[in-house]
């Protein structure tokens, strides 16, 4: 089996899009892509669906029939998805050739991703299958253009690259509809810690000062802080290059 992409980020960070414009890059290509949508909520699409969780269950059955919320009512949705997917993902992953490109599209609730189990036991079921995953978090770039929305960003990362346990890559989405491109620069490249920690310091009332000062030094010193702009079909075609395999980012 060839590579696999496995999307996520908060809702409304603009994932369906991404598969959107992922999918139409790859028909231009002449590459076959397969996009498989893991959201129980999710109903329409303006591409084509290869496997849907809502053929297995689906969010509103669950909140009708059990009472749950919407946090509740997906989290069940990931359990029963880990527990009775096997023998059909098995199935469908032996109909695709080994240069097909596969993505997994996730549902926008974080802790899905962030320190629940589901979605990494999915993961790593799919690597016995000899899938080849690399995630790549979405991050809207409306709301990274101050220093604490950028660090929370990088937190929340973090959290999802040591929960999974794949490569990792990030991407700024929504760059256009930022108002001063010049707020979001500032956050693409790996800064330097003094001029974050400073500002840090100004928004933050002074006990936070340690803390700042420990949340800074661990996107420093881990090397781990950068952002790709989705901006044009270069940024696509990087996400999809092998560097990507070996790239580590947050």
């Amino acid at each position: 089996m060839g590579y696999a992409q496995f999307v996520v980020g908060p809702a409304g960070s603009g994932k369906s899009t991404y598969c959107s414009n992922l999918y139409r890059h790859c028909v231009t290509l002449g590459r076959s892509i397969h996009i498989v949508d893991l959201d129980p909520a999710a109903e329409n699409f303006d591409y084509p669906v290869a496997m849907h969780i809502r053929e297995l269950i689906s969010l509103d059955d669950v909140m009708e029939e059990l009472g749950l919320g919407p946090k509740g009512g997906h989290i069940y949705c990931m359990e029963h998805l880990e527990e009775n997917l096997d023998e059909r993902l098995t199935e469908e992953l032996d109909n695709y050739l080994e240069d097909d490109y596969l993505v997994f599209d996730s549902p926008g609730q974080i802790e899905l991703f962030s320190h629940l189990h589901m979605l990494c036991n999915f993961v790593e079921q799919l690597k016995r299958e000899n899938v080849n995953f690399f995630c790549v978090h979405l991050l809207d770039s409306q709301f990274i253009t101050d220093v604490t929305n950028f660090v929370s960003g990088c937190m929340a990362s973090l959290s999802a690259m040591v929960q999974l346990e794949l490569p990792h890559v990030n991407i700024h989405t929504k760059i256009d509809l930022v108002t001063n491109k010049r707020d979001i620069g500032n956050y693409l490249d790996p800064p330097e810690p003094r001029p974050l920690l400073l500002e840090m310091n100004e928004w933050m009332a002074p006990r936070f000062k340690k803390l700042n000062k420990s949340l800074i030094e661990l996107v420093d010193q881990y090397s781990m802080v950068s952002f790709i702009p989705l901006t044009k079909e270069s940024s696509i075609q990087y996400v999809m290059g092998p560097t990507t395999m070996t790239h580590k980012a947050c």
